[in-house]
């Protein structure tokens, strides 16, 4: 089943934990679409055999099923730790949802439920995981952790980040990547939600992705915009006034007066995140609030396939 027939059919839930499983099973009972096919009940106990590993560990009744080669995975092979942060300054609260929209069509929504969404991957394959959050301070911080509790826990700090008041709060992006990554001291994922909107010194920002990279950490940047419009800058042809969230400053323009130049721009500042991610061995994903989950999670899997 697509994910996009799940999250219609699940719209009127509103637990997040619930939607979060909802689609993790979705994606597990359409596994056949992907390089993990086969692999549902005993998607926590195995992993995806690598060649050149020993044959030994292999599990033939599970190849006979799925044609493809297991390893069965012991208990110290499933402890790793990752750790999720979540950007929640208020650019991350565009665009504005319409009483009609579900909470995950904007950017802090929409990082939010993937956020749940890996953490109950995380859970099912009895891996630990922490959560930091950061606006114009850093508001939150808990370490790597695989019990129940815990996980309740992270979830009701998620799920406070879609009742805050949309209060303007710029951020200082920079500075709360270096402290993230002077807290994480075991070798961890670590995984990114963010617009990186905060880039008035790319340098430096380089400088505190390239730091979470320290202790040998595997870092995944999901890079959360909305395509449409900011990135192709596509409005309709009526005069608009674009207020920044962050400051409040005010423009008003006709957007198909600037719209070329403006995509040229972001089309660079992307390319440039992309390669600064790829030269310090950052794995960079932009993720549009309009797609499906399943970009994410097949990232992560492939991710955490390779952390080694």
């Amino acid at each position: 089943m697509k994910i996009e027939t799940q999250l219609e059919k699940i719209a009127s839930f509103q637990h997040l934990d619930l939607l979060a499983n909802q689609i993790v099973e979705g994606f597990i009972s359409g596994m056949h679409k992907s390089p993990f096919h086969g692999f549902s009940a005993e998607f926590a106990e195995h992993k995806l055999y690598n060649l050149g590993e020993s044959t030994r560990y292999i599990d033939w009744k599970l190849y006979a099923k799925t044609d493809r080669l297991f390893t069965k995975r012991f208990e110290e092979e499933t402890n790793l730790r990752c750790h999720i942060i979540v950007d929640n300054s208020s650019s991350m609260h565009y665009p504005k949802l319409e009483s009609t929209q579900n909470f995950y069509e904007n950017k802090i929504g929409f990082s939010v439920l993937a956020s749940a969404v890996l953490m109950n991957l995380l859970k099912k394959q009895r891996d630990a995981v922490g959560l930091s959050v950061f606006s114009d301070q850093y508001d939150y911080y808990a370490p790597e952790k695989g019990s129940d509790r815990h996980h309740r826990m992270v979830l009701h700090v998620l799920e406070d980040l879609l009742k805050q008041p949309k209060v303007k709060k710029t951020t200082n992006t920079i500075s709360f990547l270096h402290q993230i990554a002077e807290k994480i001291h075991r070798r961890s994922m670590i995984i990114l939600f963010t617009d990186m909107f905060q880039h008035e010194d790319e340098e430096a920002l380089f400088n505190a992705l390239q730091h979470l990279r320290h202790n040998k950490h595997k870092v995944v940047l999901f890079h959360v915009i909305d395509d449409k419009t900011e990135l192709h800058f596509d409005f309709d042809t009526t005069p608009r006034k674009f207020v920044d969230v962050e400051t409040g400053e005010e423009v008003a323009l006709f957007a198909e007066n600037i719209q070329e130049a403006y995509e040229k721009e972001a089309e660079s500042y992307f390319k440039k995140l992309s390669l600064a991610c790829a030269q310090n061995r950052i794995k960079y994903v932009p993720v549009d609030v309009r797609e499906s989950f399943e970009k994410i999670l097949l990232a992560y899997l492939a991710e955490k396939q390779n952390f080694g």
